[in-house]
């Protein structure tokens, strides 16, 4: 189980910084056309996993009133970190809010703290079931994506070389295994508390989904048609099912 854990974290964080630090050597060209279809992918996933796994599974445990009490205080405890941390910005590199080197390194503090939570939200999966915990993960990877693609172009606007934006980012990725280790620790203290993370999980997943990646979608810079998107929504939720 902490082997899954640890490497389903990875898979989650790591994996998904380094998908999109692909993307950023690869050119502004690639990564404009590829990150619009990343993130309909993502919101998919995100409300795969979000009300297809995490709350049904939280469900079987807590009675309905406490599996969506803790959702809804996953949504607005979410709503209240993305307004003390700088967390989000941008998924693109351009237009974004912050360009000066003492702001980037907030968007890294907040990035670590961001996957410390996935971490443990991918542990804490883990510890109910391997398939769920692989599905987070898969969710966490996805979202990760075009987050890091946005966090690595605002550390270069910021003045950062492409290897030091790059290895910061990675620093900050380490996080999601130190919540992994901290979920898995806690778990054999308070094992019942474990269908209240998932719920807790499924709220946090569905803000990022639709306060962060579906306003991005309905924004006129991302050129993918209202279809292709729907499609791609549609196949991050059906990798959830097959899942």
């Amino acid at each position: 189980m902490y082997a899954a854990a640890i490497g389903f974290s990875v898979l989650g964080s790591v994996g998904g910084l380094l998908t999109a630090s692909t993307f950023m050597l690869l050119g502004d060209a690639v990564r404009i056309r590829l990150i619009p279809w990343l993130i309909s992918y993502a919101v998919g996933t995100l409300l795969g996993v979000a009300l297809l796994a995490l709350l049904p599974e939280a469900l079987d445990t807590l009675p309905p009133e406490s599996a969506l009490a803790t959702l809804l205080g996953g949504v607005l405890s979410f709503f209240l970190l993305e307004k003390l941390v700088i967390w989000r910005h941008c998924h693109d590199g351009h237009e974004c809010e912050v360009h000066t080197s003492s702001a980037a390194s907030l968007v890294i503090v907040g990035d670590a703290f961001h996957t410390f939570v996935d971490g443990a939200v991918i542990a804490a999966a883990v510890v109910t079931s391997i398939p769920l915990g692989l599905t987070t993960a898969i969710a966490v990877a996805a979202h990760e994506i075009p987050q890091e693609v946005g966090d690595v172009a605002i550390l270069l606007r910021a003045g950062y070389s492409k290897t030091q934006a790059l290895m910061l980012n990675l620093l900050s990725a380490g996080g999601g295994v130190l919540g992994a280790l901290a979920m898995l620790w806690a778990s054999k203290f308070l094992p019942n508390a474990l269908p209240f993370v998932l719920s807790f999980a499924a709220g946090s997943f569905l803000y990022v989904a639709m306060s962060d990646l579906i306003p991005d979608l309905h924004r006129g810079g991302l050129k993918v048609g209202p279809l292709k998107q729907l499609l791609l929504i549609g196949a991050g939720i059906f990798t959830i099912v097959l899942l």
